[in-house]
């Protein structure tokens, strides 16, 4: 059992636990048993502690916020919304894209690193799928609010109508669309199959009847014989060998959207690399905000330890250095390029009225994560939760660039509109935020937070090696 003193995180042995440069993946002191007993005791423990129900509690009311918000945006239409012609899309996309690469940004940790074999993700694994599940589950209801006709969104499925016409099979929107369906359940196949060994051993640790017939159902029977884990991993390698490459492919598509129209700013090459970039940042600065907390709270310092926050440190800062270059050929291309109009959207992005915003997206998504050069950043875990709070708020600026004022400038000086955000706006976007706090939350009450089947193969690895 550990406790927290002064900031710090000791054990009962009096041993520091903040994390420093020569940690290990996971301590040895902690044995297979030991490592079992931590993770299960927070999902089983009869009452948990203030700062969970406080949570709840603030998170709660903003989910009743999105409710209210959508209830009103069905009643009333989209046109409670800024948009309004030229700037047709507004907090919708922005929202979307910006959710939906939270999500994707997960899914390399989880997919992508299992099939490279890299051991320290068995720690971060379980949040960085949650986190997808819950960030994919809000990005999903923005393109169906923006419809118009939300009860009419079974539109978006390939089908021929009563009139006998099949969608634009050419059109990058319907490649969204088949995408992000193969993304969201696949990823939910994939969250839930690497679930059910830790569910079976919940089932045999809880000692209350209602808590095993409530494991063992979602066990699906799982009983951890020889067979039984040769299949179980077949499977779940093919399911992350089916992740990686998607996930990439999605992000991708999104990009697509963008580049497929005549737009200005918009219709470029490099926006498919660019998107998956800015998926990377924010899914590498997600899982650091998350695991903070979680590793404190949870009392997991033995298994997320220095090691974690200076490898993750290095790929934010990796995927901020992708970003930054990306921003540079954006203008490189601009001008060296033919397009006046093109000149002149960038001139505005950068001296205009909305030029704070275009800034604060280069502070927070580039310069800020130059700091994550020094390893005693990477290793401080109050200025890894700001760079990483900082980044996913300019990644959420840069949407607000791409969308916004792409669309306010257009090739026509006559046709030249504004776009102002209304409460119905920030409402839904506070609300969703709200949901994926909500979900987080009640997913670390039920579940456990850590990967404890693939935590016992580091923790075997570790011991053969200190033999």
């Amino acid at each position: 059992m550990t406790l927290l003193r002064t900031g710090a995180a000791i054990d009962a042995s009096g041993e520091d636990r903040r994390p420093r440069a020569n940690d290990p993946i996971v301590f040895p002191a902690q044995t297979i048993s030991s490592m079992t007993s931590t993770i299960c005791g927070p999902p089983l423990r009869r009452k948990w502690p203030l700062w969970w129900k406080l949570s709840l509690a603030a998170a709660l009311p903003f989910v009743v916020v999105l409710a209210v918000a959508v209830g009103w945006l069905f009643y009333a239409g989209v046109g409670i919304w800024g948009i309004d012609w030229p700037v047709v899309w507004g907090f919708a996309i922005i929202n979307y894209v910006w959710w939906i690469a939270i999500a994707s940004g997960g899914t390399f940790i989880s997919a992508l690193f299992y099939l490279a074999e890299v051991e320290w993700r068995s720690a971060l694994n379980r949040i960085a799928e949650t986190i997808t599940i819950f960030a994919a589950a809000c990005a999903a209801i923005y393109p169906i609010l923006h419809l118009g006709r939300p009860w009419l969104f079974y539109w978006l499925f390939p089908y021929p109508n009563v009139m006998g016409v099949w969608p634009q099979f050419r059109s990058p929107l319907l490649w969204d669309f088949a995408a992000i369906l193969a993304y969201v359940i696949s990823s939910i196949l994939f969250w839930y199959f690497g679930l059910v060994p830790d569910l079976a051993t919940m089932r045999d640790k809880a000692d209350a009847s209602q808590k095993r017939r409530f494991y063992g159902l979602l066990a699906l029977g799982f009983r951890g014989s020889d067979s039984a884990w040769r299949y179980y991993t077949i499977g779940y390698g093919l399911l992350a060998a089916v992740m990686a490459p998607l996930v990439i492919s999605v992000h991708s598509i999104v990009g697509l959207d963008f580049a497929g129209a005549a737009t200005l700013g918009w219709h470029s090459t490099e926006f498919p690399p660019f998107f998956v970039f800015g998926a990377l940042l924010s899914g590498f600065a997600t899982v650091l905000l998350v695991a903070i907390p979680v590793r404190r709270l949870l009392r997991l310092e033995d298994f997320i330890t220095g090691r974690h926050f200076d490898i993750l440190g290095k790929l934010l800062l990796t995927s901020s250095l992708c970003v930054g270059y990306a921003y540079l050929m954006e203008a490189f291309t601009t001008f060296y390029g033919p397009d006046a109009a093109e000149k002149r959207l960038f001139i505005n992005k950068i001296t205009g009225e909305l030029a704070p915003i275009y800034w604060a997206t280069i502070l927070f998504n580039v310069l800020a994560p130059q700091l994550m050069w020094r390893q005693s950043v990477r290793l401080n875990e109050a200025l890894v939760v700001l760079i990483s709070f900082f980044v996913i708020i300019g990644m959420w600026c840069e949407r607000f660039v791409i969308v916004v004022m792409s669309l306010r400038r257009t090739h026509l000086p006559s046709a030249w509109g504004d776009y102002t955000p209304t409460i119905w706006d920030w409402l839904t976007l506070f609300g969703t935020v709200g949901l994926f706090i909500a979900g987080l939350l009640i997913a670390v009450r039920l579940l456990p937070t850590v990967s404890m089947f693939e935590m016992r193969e580091t923790i075997l690895r570790y011991a053969r090696r200190n033999q």
